[in-house]
């Protein structure tokens, strides 16, 4: 068995020598070997390749040179694993005849390799029956279309199985998949000439120039055909952007599809491990349910069932990592209770001491509620609650609601930090999310006051005392909270290191307001919202001020229960 990882491998010749080829899908949860043979910066794809064929023992690969991690991946297989057979064929970038030529020149040399390695010649009438077998066995991948289902294009890095298939639990028509994936290539023979050796160089000309051609990938310098795809299909709603992380290609080919192409794009960026199901699901959850709220024209009129007005009740159940957070709201959309209580270790056992400290605060019991809306990280796993909506969509509606003036939002919570782009009937336009990491989280600023030993209620007033400007380098958490050593060793004022923390918390949320652009009013939602230098840090770099609710906190959860209501009424 022998794997590859690239659409332009010539799997056919291979099959032609008796070997079975398969596509080497990693599948891992971490880089145990492969950061002990690779750089810790190389490609995460690369390594995960390399994790996948120290685990299951793949002794036989073909690669091609699509780019330097992938020469460094060859490197080493060939240097420290001991496999039977190893090859890279150079791929030219751009598309021309000279490109053609020397393809053809690299699976000539890849058919002498293998009669060298295999001990046996190359067999045309062997290889023409595998062509017309794969041609005639070839059939579309996925799912059939669905009426009425949302057309997604999936562009970028290819997607790994396990990222596939949860995209695929989705009602959506997959219509162009144009990632790094498999496009089988239909072979057309050239007619037989005089001489044998004249046509044997015709067949490989032909079959390495169709494999050339075939619908290019990001390592191809031309890639305007994968943009005219998406450019001219009218039907599409939206586009999936995958990316891997250390990896430029995509980020450049992201931007210019971003820059000209007026289609709902949700850019996600992995490591290629089974990791991250939680934010990946948020992301694709809110970017599906603002594709959906676009096509959908909501009218809200009065009508005979008018009688039922101040009999419904609807809540809102916001489960995030930190804190789980309830709205009560009547028929009038008035706010008969809210309450703020900490997750804890089960985020059931948080959303039934919120919900019940709620009702409680509203002398009502569950059966008065007439729907809930769950959101956050937990949203899936509250049994009580009727429908599940992303907090990206909740924040939105309930950031309108409270101002309908507002545009961006900036929501930093206790696991993550969120920037919400709203238009002007408060829909979600764009979002970005920090990536699995702490840095510029609540959670950044918990551990740092502990290392400070100061309240974290307190830290925000503490830091307008400021004197000195203090920078902390490190974004990472666990580096910062070094620094922060460092500089209490220094003797350094606990108001200019705290300073300089917000400040840091200010820079990071910076990056995701420049990612989705920045536009007035802008507000602040989460946990943090309450903390007055993150706060002054944010709005010294916007030179805007932020809009700051009576109560940060319950934003998400007022948009669940402004939803739930929606349902009732």
């Amino acid at each position: 068995m022998i794997g590859y990882i690239c659409k332009y491998t010539p799997i056919e010749i291979l099959q032609a020598f008796g070997e079975q080829t398969i596509r080497i899908e990693p599948s891992i949860y971490s880089f145990d070997n492969a950061d002990a043979l690779m750089h810790s910066n190389i490609c995460t794809y690369t390594k995960a390749v390399l994790e996948e064929c120290i685990n299951k023992k793949i002794d036989k690969i073909v690669l091609v040179n699509c780019c330097d991690s992938i020469r460094r991946l060859y490197d080493i297989l060939k240097n420290n694993l001991n496999l039977n057979f190893i090859y890279i064929i150079d791929l030219p970038r751009k598309f021309n005849c000279c490109s053609q030529k020397l393809f053809f020149n690299e699976i000539s040399k890849f058919i002498t390799y293998c009669e060298k390695t295999f001990n046996s010649d190359f067999n045309m009438d062997i290889f023409k029956k595998i062509i017309n077998e794969n041609t005639s066995n070839s059939k579309i991948l996925g799912k059939s279309p669905t009426q009425n289902a949302l057309n997604i294009a999936l562009i970028g890095a290819r997607f790994s199985p396990p990222l596939m298939n949860f995209i695929e639990n989705y009602e959506l028509n997959i219509k162009h998949n144009l990632t790094c994936y498999d496009n089988f290539v239909h072979y057309e023979f050239p007619s037989e000439n005089n001489t044998k050796n004249d046509y044997k160089y015709n067949i490989i000309m032909e079959y390495s120039k169709q494999l050339f051609t075939q619908f290019p990938c990001m390592r191809m310098a031309e890639t305007e055909k994968r943009h005219d795809v998406l450019i001219t299909d009218n039907d599409l709603n939206g586009i999936i952007y995958h990316t891997i992380k250390f990896c430029d290609y995509y980020g450049y080919d992201f931007a210019k599809i971003k820059k000209n192409i007026n289609i709902p794009i949700l850019k996600i960026e992995t490591d290629y491990t089974l990791k991250s199901e939680g934010q990946l699901k948020t992301r694709i959850d809110a970017f599906i349910e603002s594709i959906k709220s676009k096509k959908t024209k909501y009218s809200f009129t009065n009508s005979h069932e008018s009688f039922r007005i101040n009999t419904k009740i609807a809540a809102g159940i916001d489960i995030g990592s930190t804190s789980t957070n309830v709205v009560i709201l009547d028929s009038n959309k008035n706010i008969l209770s809210y309450s703020i209580t900490k997750t804890g270790a089960k985020s059931i056992l948080g959303a039934k001491k919120a919900i019940y400290d709620a009702l409680a605060k509203a002398n009502i019991t569950i059966q008065n509620i007439d729907y809930i809306v769950s959101t956050g990280y937990g949203r899936v796993s509250i049994p009580f609650a009727n429908e599940q909506v992303t907090e990206i969509t909740c924040h939105g509606k309930g950031a309108h609601f409270i101002n309908p003036n507002v545009r961006t939002i900036i929501d930093i919570g206790g696991q993550d930090s969120k920037v919400i782009l709203l238009d002007n009937n408060g829909k979600v336009k764009d979002f970005a999310m920090n990536d699995k990491c702490a840095a510029g989280t609540g959670r950044f600023l918990d551990m740092m006051a502990k290392t400070l030993e100061v309240d974290l209620t307190e830290m925000g007033k503490e830091s307008l005392k400021w004197k000195e400007n203090i920078v902390i380098s490190s974004m990472c958490t666990v580096f910062a909270e070094s620094e922060v050593i460092t500089l209490i060793a220094e003797n350094k004022e606990k108001s200019d290191i705290i300073h300089g923390l917000c400040n840091s918390v200010a820079s990071k949320t910076m990056t995701l307001i420049n990612r989705v652009g920045k536009e007035e009013a802008y507000m602040m939602t989460g946990g943090v919202a309450k903390n007055i230098g993150v706060v002054k840090c944010i709005e010294k770099k916007l030179e805007s001020d932020i809009i700051i609710p009576d109560e940060p906190q319950i934003v998400g959860a007022l948009g669940a229960a402004l939803i739930a209501l929606e349902k009732i009424l």
